[in-house]
């Protein structure tokens, strides 16, 4: 969410079982780690063919 522009005290408003602690948490993790992270979201994205034209913007 936060990639997508959501500030991080909005998305325990959002994801009700996260606390803002455990958001900024995740955030210091991710940007420590941003490369190895990056990689593996990579390696697991679903390429847009495979993805239903129904679903695809949703």
């Amino acid at each position: 969410m936060w990639r997508i522009g959501v500030s991080p005290e909005e998305i325990p408003q959002r994801l009700t079982h996260l606390g803002l602690s455990q958001v900024f948490d995740a955030l210091s993790y991710y940007l420590d780690h941003q490369a190895e992270i990056n990689e593996y979201i990579e390696r697991n994205r679903i390429p847009d063919e495979l993805i239903d034209p129904r679903v695809r913007n949703v």
